[in-house]
């Protein structure tokens, strides 16, 4: 969490700004110096705002709160990098948005391995018109996740995460299940 800064220095001290009749005015240079000492923070945050917007570079309670404002898929339990990755993300997922890509980058971004996606859609051409349509006659969509200690929360998160991020249409199903271990010998 950030607070304050001892001895932070003004980026502008209001004692060099006074006309010079005040310039060597101890009580108006101590007078102004204690409001230097109020107005520092509020000054290098003004000077550094545009880190504030870098989710690499923001403090770690500020890029949540950044992840709010763009919409970014974080439950507030991924670790900083993850975060912070997912917030730099979130306005290129929300282009492709329900889509399959959109879909596995957003599961990937919040559980750190990809998922196997099936449905029931599909594309085809043909020359001759009325051909058969290709896929499924119901839509439906598959979520499986493997990871390394699932816990009833990950299939929690992953609902929730595909429910956000699948086509608005599309019935789903989700199942998180242990990876495979392999032994090293």
């Amino acid at each position: 969490m950030r607070g304050s800064v001892d001895n932070l220095g003004s980026s502008a001290p209001i004692g060099a700004m006074l006309p010079a009749v005040f310039a060597e005015d101890d009580l108006a240079q101590r007078f102004v110096a204690g409001l230097d000492d109020v107005l520092a923070p509020i000054l290098n945050v003004l000077d550094c705002l545009d880190s504030y917007f870098d989710p690499a570079l923001t403090p770690a309670d500020f890029a949540r709160w950044l992840g709010t404002w763009v919409g970014a898929e974080t439950d507030g339990t991924e670790p900083e990098p993850r975060l912070r990755v997912a917030v730099a993300a979130a306005i290129g997922l929300h282009r492709v948005r329900g889509t399959r890509r959109g879909l596995s980058e957003a599961v990937r971004l919040a559980f750190g391995v990809s998922p196997e996606i099936t449905e029931s859609g599909g594309a085809a051409w043909s020359a001759r018109p009325r051909g058969p349509f290709p896929g499924a006659a119901r839509p439906h969509l598959h979520v499986a996740l493997r990871l390394p200690d699932p816990t009833p929360a990950d299939t929690y998160r992953l609902d929730t995460l595909v429910a956000a991020a699948r086509p608005a249409h599309m019935p789903y199903t989700v199942t998180v299940t242990a990876a495979e271990r392999t032994s090293e010998r």
